[in-house]
């Protein structure tokens, strides 16, 4: 496939100063594979990201920030309120979107205050970040489709709410994600590779939950983390790595650092006993001040042999 180039600079030295007039400018592009070059600098912008085969190409994600700052709890110009699914800094509904060296950020702050943020919504088949930054506070990562279902009515307000749900692949390599409550959260496939999940502190007894997958009954595999470390500066004992978001939900940490903030049983089954015969929240080889070898009894600890089945090309196949 031809490749096209295109620079965005918030400088001004650059063809384009914001990276929505190069998205806009892709579009006359779409037998080709486009590559998006972006400047350091940060970016004040809502993107959404809807043609394929298209990459945004950083140099340095502590440097060259895409941040908006939309909150749950944001009152819409008719009078209700704009929903989680409606605060995404950047909207990706595309298949085949790379992206390294970036930083994608939700800035509206703690979710008691402004509700549920999304750095990034992600939904596609085959999506690879890496080298990348996602800082938020509650849900900062989407890696979708949406539920099945809603629990209430109105509960996916949003860009997909009433789209065919599309199970896709996603990779996060090297990256740093962080948050609080539910701060990666979905129903992709997804694998998570040599990345830092860091929880933020917040007020209460519990700092959070790392993940809340949402996987199909049918699907294989939901989230995998492998060679990860999962850091905080939250007090010891006060977060979890997980809790069914839905309750056939998927997610697996091998050989990675646990650190002290995660309390001994690991996981928590979101007050619904029906789901242990349904989820699958398994460990194996981990270690760090957080790292038991006994879990809430709903936890699976693995067999080497059962580990070595949770490699990246089994899960994602890329």
């Amino acid at each position: 496939m031809e490749k096209k180039e295109l620079y965005v600079d918030a400088a001004g030295d650059q063809e384009f100063v914001k990276i929505g007039d190069a998205l806009k400018a892709a579009k006359q592009f779409t037998d080709c594979e486009v590559l998006i070059h972006i400047a350091p600098g940060t970016y004040k912008e809502r993107l959404e990201i809807e043609q394929n085969h298209l990459s945004f190409i950083g140099t340095d994600a502590n440097q060259t920030k895409i941040t908006y700052s939309d909150g749950a709890l944001d009152l819409m110009p008719e009078g209700d309120k704009r929903g989680t699914f409606r605060t995404p800094s950047v909207f990706i509904d595309a298949d085949y979107f790379y992206a390294c060296h970036i930083s994608f950020c939700n800035e509206a702050g703690q979710g008691n205050k402004v509700g549920q943020a999304l750095a990034v919504y992600a939904d596609g088949e085959h999506l690879i970040f890496e080298n990348c930054r996602f800082d938020g506070h509650q849900d900062t990562l989407f890696t979708a489709p949406l539920p099945k279902k809603e629990k209430q009515a109105g509960g996916f307000k949003g860009p997909k709410e009433f789209a065919p749900r599309r199970v896709g692949r996603q990779l996060y390599k090297d990256c740093y994600i962080a948050g609080n409550v539910d701060f990666i959260f979905g129903s992709a496939t997804a694998y998570f590779e040599h990345c830092e999940l860091f929880m933020k502190q917040r007020k209460g007894d519990i700092s959070g939950y790392v993940t809340a997958p949402s996987t199909y009954e049918e699907q294989q595999y939901g989230y995998v983390f492998r060679d990860c470390r999962f850091t905080s500066d939250c007090p010891a004992k006060s977060a979890y790595l997980g809790r069914p978001w839905r309750k056939f939900a998927k997610c697996v940490i091998i050989h990675s650092e646990i650190g002290a903030h995660i309390r001994e049983e690991g996981w928590h089954d979101w007050d619904n006993k029906e789901a242990w015969e349904t989820m699958f929240f398994a460990e194996y080889g981990n270690y760090g001040e957080g790292a038991k070898e006994e879990r809430a009894p709903f936890v699976k600890m693995l067999t080497a042999e059962e580990a070595a089945e949770y490699t990246r090309k089994n899960v994602i196949g890329f």
